[in-house]
């Protein structure tokens, strides 16, 4: 199971929540930092998780088209 923290960016959709991970790696060839981000759709039962929040979230089995991981906890 893949672990991962993000930034929550909406909790607009009913159970689901928008969670932006940012990564940072160092191209190969020019040796700058490259910088990149990507969105999640995350199920999450519970109604404490607000937008700017820091979470862990984890894969888990496809639970609609787009939503493939859950909440973990609230850091």
């Amino acid at each position: 199971m893949k672990t991962i923290s993000g930034k929550v960016v909406s909790t607009k959709m009913a159970n689901t929540l928008v969670v932006e991970v940012r990564k940072q790696r160092l191209h190969p060839l020019y040796k700058k930092i490259i910088r990149r981000s990507k969105r999640y759709k995350v199920h999450c039962d519970k109604g404490d998780v607000k937008t700017g929040d820091t979470v862990t979230i984890k894969s888990c089995r496809p639970i609609s088209k787009e939503k493939h991981y859950i909440l973990v906890e609230k850091i």
